[in-house]
């Protein structure tokens, strides 16, 4: 794993929807953990534990699956990572992009922690554009 963990929490989800596994193990930081707390607020995670193997702790996440029309079962959750660690990008809470109308969620890391656009436009704060999730 690299230094970018925020790269990394996404490229476990979408490598855990291609290979069409349930469940996700991601070790656990001040960053995960929120990040998965709003993955699961705005459900796209089922459910998280944290799991302790000797000394290190894991959130385990269990993924969210959606039915289709056709009845079979479709998990496809779409994340891309805006900011990077060698080019940051930022927002004034006016122009915070709406992803699919506000179907999407754009996750932003802001003075008052991280948060979704949803909330950093409610109370008028902008900040770092960390990714695009829907």
């Amino acid at each position: 794993m690299g230094r970018d963990t925020i790269a990394n929490i996404i490229t476990s989800i979408r490598n855990a929807e291609m290979d069409k596994k349930g469940t996700l193990r991601i070790i656990s930081t001040n960053i995960t953990e929120t990040l998965v707390k709003i993955l699961l607020q705005e459900g796209f995670i089922e459910n998280v534990r944290k799991h302790q193997e000797s000394n290190k702790y894991f959130l385990v996440s269990t993924l969210r699956r959606r039915n289709t029309v056709k009845g079979g079962y479709r998990n496809r959750t779409i994340l891309k990572r805006i900011s990077r660690p060698g080019v940051r990008i930022y927002s004034k809470h006016q122009q915070i992009p709406k992803i699919l109308g506000g179907i999407g969620i754009v996750i932003l890391s802001t003075s008052r922690g991280i948060m979704t656009d949803r909330k950093a436009r409610l109370e008028r704060i902008g900040g770092e554009i960390l990714c695009h999730i829907w």
